[in-house]
């Protein structure tokens, strides 16, 4: 399985890059952390329905059917002849399948665009299918038309938004880095204006705030320091601070929106300090693994299947197979 695991890992890559990107094939899994991770790709292989999706809250929206399908490719699956070969080539199509012909926009909120962005590109080069490219060049240019329409450079619920936030800024930012891994052309003034956006939204201690510079939450550092360290704009003094903000604060737990805060702060820290990365990653382990349910889902009142994705996402950081999971 382990050595199934590093031939992907050279499938998945874009071959543009495939050389540059360092394995690592002497680091260890914890067995626990495989258990759990198989026991979450379990469940979401056992729920998806005919079209691909899931049945649960939010299981139809075209961006939840993208975090599940890059959680599958997150673990090293073969996208093709592999186990779950099936339940991966389904969520692409209903990917597809939610892409409006006339502008490439999939779903109906730039959140849905962004994560659906971000799994056709983890998918392009790996999985056999035709139709990926051309969805997401017409994703890609999306992104960008909304953001040349947007007064503040940025993003925000729809296509058409003149006002933006650092959620769906971060969610649009990510989607280019992973269309620009895969080998897509994305103009570095499009990169630029997001993360310009999003320094306005940082305040003096380091924390990132929903609209402004005011109320900084952790959630949206995380969001912050994602961006900043996949752009490789790791020396400023504004990274420095919000990383240290993040470091403060590692036993913090989310109320509202508990994954999607495993999801990116697993990230932050993975990008930006391996000692902080490493203690956060063991207390996460720890603390999915208890509260994970028997089937192998997670509870919560967002839905098994973004509870599940996103809490596998968060662990998947240790496998290394997608290039945005790559330092």
């Amino acid at each position: 399985m382990k050595l199934l695991r590093l031939f992907l890992a050279t499938l998945i890559v874009s071959p543009a890059i495939a050389q540059e990107l360092p394995r690592r094939p002497d680091d260890p899994i914890p067995p626990q952390l495989e258990t759990v991770y198989e026991r979450g790709l379990a469940y979401l292989a056992k729920n998806q329905n005919e079209h691909g999706a899931w049945n649960d809250q939010m299981g139809g929206e075209p961006g939840v059917v993208g975090l599940c399908v890059i959680a599958f490719l997150a673990h090293g699956e073969d996208p093709n002849h592999g186990p779950y070969a099936r339940h991966i080539q389904k969520g692409i199509d209903y990917i597809l399948s939610r892409q409006r012909e006339s502008n490439g926009y999939i779903g109906s909120s730039m959140y849905n665009h962004g994560f659906a962005t971000l799994a056709l590109a983890e998918a392009y080069g790996a999985v056999d299918d035709s139709k990926i490219a051309p969805a997401l060049k017409k994703a890609v240019d999306l992104i960008l038309s909304a953001q040349n329409r947007n007064s503040a450079g940025a993003w925000r619920y729809t296509p058409d938004s003149r006002d933006a936030d650092t959620t769906v800024t971060g969610c649009q930012l990510v989607a280019l880095f992973g269309a620009r891994n895969a080998g897509l052309p994305v103009p570095d003034e499009a990169i630029k204006k997001g993360l310009a956006y999003m320094s306005r939204c940082r305040g003096g201690d380091g924390a990132y705030g929903y609209t402004s510079a005011g109320g900084g939450k952790q959630t949206l550092t995380a969001i912050g320091v994602t961006c900043l360290a996949l752009a490789k704009e790791k020396d400023g003094k504004g990274f420095q601070t919000s990383l240290a903000y993040l470091k403060e604060n590692l036993n913090y737990r989310e109320r509202h929106y508990p994954y999607y805060y495993e999801y990116y702060m697993s990230q932050a820290l993975f990008h930006a300090d391996e000692e902080a990365f490493e203690e956060w990653n063991a207390k996460n382990l720890k603390y999915l693994s208890t509260i994970q349910r028997p089937d192998g889902s997670w509870p919560g009142n967002k839905g098994e299947s973004f509870n599940t994705s996103s809490s596998l996402l968060s662990l998947a950081l240790n496998y290394r197979f997608l290039p945005i999971y790559e330092k």
